[in-house]
This record gives C-alpha cells, structure tokens and sequence, in this order.
C-alpha cells in the first residue's frame, strides 16, 4: 500500500493484509465473523459426525470417520488461532457452545438452534445413521469446497493461507464420502440413500444464505469475497446435480 492510497482503495484494488494491526474497524469485525462461522461449523461438524462413528459397517469406516472428526477439530484450531491474534479468547472457545446439540430431525430447513453460535444451519439438524452421515458428508462436502474456493482468495493472507492448508483434506473427507455412497449403493441401500439426499438437499443449499446483500456488496469490495451468496449456490448445485447424475441417482427439484 502506497502512501497516497487510503486502505479502502487498497483492497478494492486486490490488496492483501496480513496483520492485525494493519486492519481496520469494520475488516475485522466482517473478518472474524467469517472465521467464527468456520471454526463453529467445523466444531459443529466434528461433533455430529463424532456420534456415528461406531455406526459404521466396518473397522475401515470407523477409522475414516474418526480422522474426519479428528480433521475437522485441526482445521478448527487452525483458523481459531488466528482469531486468538485479534484478542478472541480461544481457551474458551472450544467448551463456551454444546456442540453435539441438534434441533429436532422434523424441524424444517432453514431454522436456527440459537443465535450464539455461527455454525451454518445445516449443522442444527442430527444424523440419522450411517447411511444419512455418509450422504450429508458428500452433499455438504461438494458445499464446503465452493466456499472454500472463494476463502482461497481472501484478502486476509494468513486466512487465505489457513485455508490453502485445509482444503485437501476437506476434498478428501467428499471423496471418502462418495465412495461410501458407491459401496452402499452396491450393497443394496439406494433407497435409503436416495431418502437421505432428498432430506440434506434442501438444508445444505439454505447455509448459502440469501442471494444479494448488501453485506455481500461491503465484502467484496473489502476483498473478502469475491461471489455471491447465488452464484456459490449455484455452483454447488452445479457440481452436486453432476455428481448424483453420475451415481445415477435423482436430483431434487
């Protein structure tokens, strides 16, 4: 950043930051709501996924269940420290909301648990077995990498970094899930499955949010995002319709 362009310009022009005392009032406020939402979802994540574990039809699944939960509570500890840097208290964090908790299975799309924490809606509602795990692991994995894609290129360089290190593994957590929709296809479940897609789709494309805002208007321009709520929704649907098409399986309306 030069000496004669203000940091609203600077971002709007592709900057990078890469220090908390460098950012300004309202950046980091949007910042560490986007970095609370991905530490809680993950904790979310892993704590749900953590109760079927000993569902799974055999030793290799238990042991591919267990390390997504073991990953997701890393990657969460990994964006969670960089949120310590700006003063969040992380010794706290971990223990201050009941992760395990769910809403009831019936509880429309859409609806919130409570208005403390920031884990994405989807993650409100419990698995039912492991035939609906495996399934919501693929639906939310193909979500999770469209927004991952967009937090590769944040403005924050330490987060964008953060992430750079997450999605790998993140890729392989919905390939695991893929193969495991194959198997149990082969073994007999399509039904179950074709259930179990029918009631996560309409709760993973509601944690998109809404299409426009003006909100997602101040982010992009502060470099934080770069699409919107409707085009990362669209492209989940695109990927999602594609890949059930390629299992052969139906695509809800």
């Amino acid at each position: 950043m030069t000496d004669t362009m203000d940091i609203a310009e600077y971002l709007a022009k592709g900057g990078r930051l890469t220090n908390p005392a460098n950012v300004p009032s309202r950046y980091r406020a949007e910042l560490m709501k986007i970095m609370a939402t991905f530490v809680d979802s993950e904790l979310a994540g892993a704590a749900g996924f953590a109760d079927v574990i000993n569902a799974g039809p055999g030793i290799k699944e238990r042991i591919a269940a267990a390390r997504i939960v073991l990953e997701k509570t890393d990657h969460a500890d990994k964006v969670l420290e960089l949120m310590g840097q700006f003063g969040a208290n992380t010794d706290r964090y971990a223990s201050h909301h009941p992760w395990t908790d769910r809403l009831d299975r019936d509880t429309p799309p859409g609806a919130r648990r409570n208005e403390h924490d920031m884990r994405l809606s989807v993650l409100n509602y419990p698995l039912d077995g492991w035939v609906d795990a495996v399934v919501m692991n693929m639906l939310m994995g193909l979500a999770v990498g469209v927004q991952l894609a967009e937090f590769l290129t944040s403005s924050y360089q330490p987060f964008a970094e953060a992430i750079r290190a997450v999605e790998p593994r993140e890729r392989h957590h919905t390939e695991l899930a893929i193969e495991g929709v194959e198997k149990l296809m082969k073994e007999g479940h399509t039904k179950a499955v074709q259930d179990s897609i029918g009631y996560w789709w309409p709760r993973v494309s509601d944690s998109f949010g809404t299409g426009v805002s003006a909100r997602g208007d101040a982010l992009k321009a502060m470099g934080l995002r770069s699409k919107t709520n409707a085009e990362l929704h669209d492209a989940w649907v695109a990927a999602a319709s594609a890949r059930l098409a390629k299992l052969q399986l139906e695509c809800p309306a």
